[in-house]
């Protein structure tokens, strides 16, 4: 069933929409969600809870890229679930290390004033400007990575090269997006 489709049945409320939702993007929110939680039932309950936020947001909103949409409610709930498991205790998983990766060349807000947001939309716009300038291999190994939160090794399997090389990428796309955002006057 197409995007549109589905989008429809929300907005008649009916429940074939969650079905038809599960059924198409499913693997893909479980994929995202396992590779930030690593745990099977979490996941599963992340993507359950995706759907229900899904069902909650359609109508009124009207996403135009469902799938970024979803996806974008199963990693935030996820880093979300994340953070309550660990914020009693400090770990070397694999979230930290990826939040780690990008704390030298992407800016965190420390507050939630409107000046925030609007330099939050800014920083946005020159990640995916810096994003459309990479070369496919580049982008998608780093959406992989940052977005999607897989491992090394599943984006080595992924695109049949070395652990090393992958991390050379990845490397060298966090300096470009560093420059690129200096660039355009974002502070680091």
């Amino acid at each position: 069933m197409e995007d549109k489709e589905i989008i429809a049945l929300f907005f008649e409320r009916r429940e074939e929409a969650l079905d038809e939702t599960r059924q198409k993007y499913g693997r893909r929110l479980f994929f995202t969600s396992m590779n930030i939680l690593r745990n099977h039932e979490d996941a599963e309950e992340c993507v359950s809870d995706t759907l229900f936020k899904a069902w909650e947001a359609i109508p009124p909103n009207r996403p135009t890229m469902f799938g970024a949409f979803l996806a974008k409610i199963t990693r935030n709930l996820s880093i979300n679930k994340w953070k309550a498991q660990t914020a009693d205790r400090r770990g070397g998983g694999e979230m930290e290390l990826l939040l780690g990766e990008l704390e030298d060349c992407i800016p965190i807000s420390k507050t939630g004033l409107p000046e925030a947001a609007y330099e939050a939309q800014t920083v946005t716009e020159a990640i995916n400007d810096c994003l459309h300038d990479m070369d496919q291999t580049a982008r998608v190994t780093f959406v992989l990575r940052y977005f999607h939160g897989a491992s090394i090794r599943d984006i080595a399997e992924r695109f049949d090269m070395s652990e090393s090389k992958v991390k050379s990428l990845l490397f060298r796309s966090r300096k470009k997006l560093g420059a690129h955002l200096e660039r355009e006057g974002v502070q680091v």
